[in-house]
């Protein structure tokens, strides 16, 4: 048995506590200085008064694409959806992606903003195969599971247009994906009905979530959500499916939004985003009444569709808050909340936060309470992981 104590830092800017914690697991919280049984750990940081939070969870990655580490890749190829996909299948291998070196550098970067757990979608095509997947459990295994992953089985040049996707896809699922992806299945495979009743079918027969990429927009991208609740109901996996970016909920006329918000609290489906400023803003408060979880993501960092991201979830977060106009501390306190703890149910994780019984994921940063974490977004003073310091004065320790 390793024990830590964690002396005099303050959870969400409340109250000064010491934290106990055994074998990864929060053990204790006493008022600090009390000398509870933190008091005899094996070893003691002093945390000076800081502000506390959970580990962040990264609801939506792309861990697999990334060239961080490599020299500067400028951006190419036709801005659009189907212009990314082919650029990036045509570029790829040049940069050597997808690799362990490269997902490890990603997976090191969360670390360092703090995120300890992170839904990381996986590219499966008949290029790549399973491949990524494999890379992406080996980077993880080098950091020694300091960032828990749960894998989604993505998709990314489509479903039904390339015939065998859907086997690898089931492969995948047999080999332990939590999840399986889709992608646009109107604009992308032409034959919504014909991709979802695919990724039904393996979801039902393999157990596993599905976790599907809409970009289309307007009345296009509501004809699906209605397709895929329709689905989950029948297929009976209510809280296994997910909308990723899913850009035209925020742009319905209000009648019609607040008919679908219903439609997908009904149906259990959940929501991720990564609050792009050039986006139409989430009926949110709706979408909390009407029980639609809301997770945030950074997305793919510096990869062949995009030179930005730093893999700092707590910038995610600030985006999103102003994106929606958010002002007050209530709202802005929410927002740190998405990326914290409301993230838990999207790495199937039921107990997350500064709680007896969670593991032990915990970031320090000198604030004074969640706005000011937020607007100011600043460095990570320590990051515990799972019981160990994998971040010390904003340095990496791993």
């Amino acid at each position: 048995m390793t024990s830590l104590l964690l002396a005099d830092v303050r959870p969400w800017g409340g109250d000064a506590v010491d934290v106990t914690i055994v074998d990864g697991v929060i053990s204790d919280l006493s008022p600090a200085g009390t000398g509870g049984p933190g008091s005899t750990a094996d070893d003691r940081i002093e945390g000076r008064g800081l502000l506390a939070l959970p580990g962040f969870v990264n609801a939506h990655a792309h861990v697999d694409k990334s060239w961080w580490g490599l020299p500067w890749v400028s951006y190419g190829g036709q801005p659009t959806t189907q212009g990314r996909i082919a650029h990036e299948r045509a570029e790829r291998d040049k940069y050597g992606i997808p690799s362990v070196k490269g997902a490890t550098a990603v997976l090191r970067e969360f670390l360092r903003h703090g995120t300890t757990a992170t839904r990381t979608h996986v590219d499966v095509d008949l290029g790549v195969g399973l491949r990524g997947i494999a890379n992406v459990r080996a980077a993880a295994a080098e950091l020694n599971g300091a960032v828990e992953i749960e894998l989604v089985a993505f998709p990314q040049d489509g479903v039904l247009r390339r015939p065998g996707v859907l086997d690898l896809l089931d492969q995948a699922a047999a080999e332990g994906a939590t999840s399986i992806g889709g992608l646009d299945p109107a604009s992308i495979d032409r034959d919504p009905v014909g991709q979802l009743d695919g990724l039904f079918g393996i979801a039902a027969r393999r157990g596993v979530g599905i976790d599907l990429h809409l970009h289309d927009r307007g009345d296009l991208g509501a004809f699906q959500y209605e397709l895929i609740a329709e689905r989950t109901v029948q297929a009976e996996l209510q809280g296994k499916v997910n909308v990723s970016h899913g850009f035209a909920l925020g742009e319905l006329a209000p009648a019609r939004r607040s008919e679908l918000v219903e439609l997908l609290g009904e149906a259990g489906i959940s929501w991720t985003t990564v609050a792009p400023p050039t986006s139409a803003p989430l009926p949110f408060r709706e979408m909390r009444a009407a029980g639609v979880p809301i997770g945030l993501g950074t997305d793919g960092i510096r990869d062949l569709w995009s030179p930005y991201g730093d893999g700092d979830l707590l910038q995610i977060a600030r985006g999103f808050a102003r994106l929606h106009g958010l002002r007050t501390d209530e709202d802005l306190t929410y927002a740190v909340q998405l990326a914290t703890t409301y993230g838990a149910a999207f790495v199937h994780r039921e107990n997350h936060g500064l709680t007896v019984g969670a593991r032990a994921d915990i970031v320090l940063l000198d604030a004074e309470n969640a706005p000011d974490v937020l607007v100011r977004a600043p460095r990570r003073e320590l990051v515990i992981a799972g019981g160990q310091v994998v971040v010390r004065d904003a340095e990496l320790q791993v």
